[in-house]
């Protein structure tokens, strides 16, 4: 999706005769806005739409919990709940642009799937496996942001169990437009570029006959397809639209001498979204710098932050895999204590993103079970 691949066998014109062993291939056209956004070329041995059976879909309704407006701490490493990829989902927040869940991992899936209605982010905490798609295999360990554009076909087989903070985006989740020339090659100043993200390997085709069940996410439910071919005997692909992984670790914290505001640690843009990376750093360098944030008060937009590893110096009573929820309407900032003690530091070890939304997010039942209770009387000085 950031720029031109292709992988495989493609022939040398598009939408021309293109056969193996004499038989016809099957050209598929993936584009986004139509016929006017980025797009790949798919080359099938059979054709994609050959559907024999759609099943009954099965209703997902998240439903807004009933609480008081207020800074929240939900305890995500709680959560007990555990499955294969799709079914361990549990939404912690949302809106009408974003559904945010925790997934815990345990199980490998038995059908193939494709996010019709959203693109997928997945942040992989920790664990490791395979995401196999129809674009080909992407191989995923801690740490790694993996991209899932809507209309990929998928399967995750894990390696080891796996612990994933998951982004379902009614829009595109893609590389910041500050970051991008006009051509979309990444910037001299961007803090990554085009070497640090992984593409997938295409493997041979899988030229199977039988009944092979797609399960679908819309918006309002996942609808099963039976399919009579395998849905990965692609030939060969090109183009700009593909899933692709971006590790946390290879992003390049721009720092200055005095506090730089989080939009400096911005990793990808949505609608009405930003996904940032906070990470290990330097610390501003001026004589009288304070490294801590400042108080903030967050009038457009909600901050929600997943602390992955490390220790984050304007925060206390948090801990690997804890979450803030700061909403719009109130001020937040460093606890008791945190803004004086952060004077003089010269770095930080960390890990954690963060998600800005501009327009506010919801809290589920499910988020409510996890909330620290006392978490919003913490900046009161004991």
């Amino acid at each position: 999706m950031p720029f031109y691949n292709s992988r495989g066998v493609i022939p040398p014109k598009r939408h021309t005769v293109f056969k193996k062993n004499k038989n016809l291939l099957f050209e598929e056209h993936i584009s986004r806005q139509g016929f006017s956004g980025i797009y790949s070329n798919m080359y099938h041995l059979s054709m994609p739409t050959e559907l024999i059976k759609v099943k009954k879909i099965k209703k997902i309704d998240i439903k807004k919990a009933s609480y008081n407006h207020k800074a929240r701490h939900l305890m995500s490493y709680s959560l007990k709940k555990t499955d294969d990829p799709v079914n361990s989902r549990t939404p912690l927040l949302f809106n009408n642009d974003i559904i945010i869940s925790i997934c815990n991992i345990s199980k490998k899936m038995d059908y193939f799937y494709r996010s019709g209605h959203y693109d997928e982010l997945m942040y992989v905490q920790y664990g490791s496996g395979t995401l196999s798609t129809n674009f080909g295999d992407l191989k995923y360990s801690k740490g790694d942001y993996i991209i899932i554009p809507k209309g990929v076909i998928y399967k995750i087989k894990i390696s080891i169990k796996t612990k994933i903070l998951l982004v379902e985006s009614l829009s595109p989740i893609i590389t910041p437009k500050k970051y991008r020339n006009q051509f979309g090659q990444l910037l001299e100043s961007s803090p990554y570029c085009e070497r640090d993200i992984v593409v997938p390997s295409l493997n041979k085709p899988i030229e199977e006959s039988g009944n092979f069940s797609v399960k679908v996410r819309l918006e309002d439910g996942i609808q099963e397809y039976i399919y009579n071919h395998h849905p990965f005997d692609v030939v060969g692909w090109d183009g700009f639209y593909y899933p692709w992984i971006f590790n946390i670790n290879n992003f390049e914290p721009i720092v200055g001498s005095i506090h730089q505001p989080p939009s400096v640690h911005q990793t990808f843009e949505s609608n009405n979204f930003v996904i940032c990376s906070f990470v290990s750093r330097l610390f501003d360098f001026h004589k009288d710098a304070i490294p801590s944030p400042y108080p903030h008060s967050n009038v457009d937009s909600d901050e929600f932050i997943f602390y992955s590893e490390g220790s984050f110096m304007s925060r206390s009573g948090i801990k690997k895999e804890s979450i803030t929820y700061h909403p719009m309407g109130i001020p937040h900032g460093p606890q008791p204590g945190k803004y004086e003690s952060s004077i003089g530091k010269k770095s930080t070890e960390e890990l954690a993103v963060m998600i800005d939304t501009f327009k506010p997010l919801h809290l589920t039942e499910e988020a409510l079970k996890l909330s620290d209770k006392k978490y919003h009387l913490s900046w009161v000085k004991k």
